[in-house]
């Protein structure tokens, strides 16, 4: 199936509310789906017989600072039965109040389980019902995201404590 066929098949599913954008980047179409609905129109993508979308190659985020919202969070799916694949986003922002935070698709599929726990630790979003939300990379007590655009690439005596100073200075 074609990317503008995968794309019709959502936009047709979804309302303008869900499927929020249609854009290409390099020749690949993608969708924005509202942050709310992610979970629903990756179950959709997975469980419709001409999509079968059966495999979550790559999850991850792209720090948008300062703009907003902030994030993008990436879903590229493939169908090992269909050989296609297609590329979902979702915006998500943070306030000072909350986390950046969006539905976990771990359920929908189990390949998402490290993706989202190292977008999680790099870029600060939270997972909502993620099974294991433990760090994978860093240590426990670091509060910081490195992946993120207003991270110290020296790091400081707060966020990255284990750093030797003469690495700060």
């Amino acid at each position: 199936m074609k990317q503008e066929e995968i794309q019709e098949k959502l936009s047709t599913a979804f309302s303008s509310e869900v499927i929020q954008a249609v854009d290409e980047f390099q020749g690949q179409i993608y969708v924005t789906v509202a942050q709310e609905k992610i979970r629903e129109v990756c179950l959709f993508l997975k469980n419709d017989p001409d999509l079968a979308f059966d495999f979550l190659s790559f999850v991850g985020a792209v720090d948008k600072y300062p703009k907003k919202p902030r994030f993008e969070v990436v879903y590229q799916v493939y169908s090992l039965k269909r050989n296609h694949r297609f590329r979902i986003k979702a915006l998500v922002d943070e306030t000072e109040e909350a986390s950046a935070s969006i539905d976990s698709v771990v359920s929908v599929w189990p390949t998402a389980d490290w993706h989202e726990r190292e977008t999680a630790e790099m870029f600060g979003i939270n997972f909502n019902g993620h099974p294991d939300p433990r760090k994978l990379l860093l240590p426990e007590h670091w509060e910081a995201h490195p992946l993120r655009k207003d991270f110290s690439a020296l790091g400081n005596d707060q966020d990255t404590p284990d750093l030797p100073p003469r690495v700060r200075n």
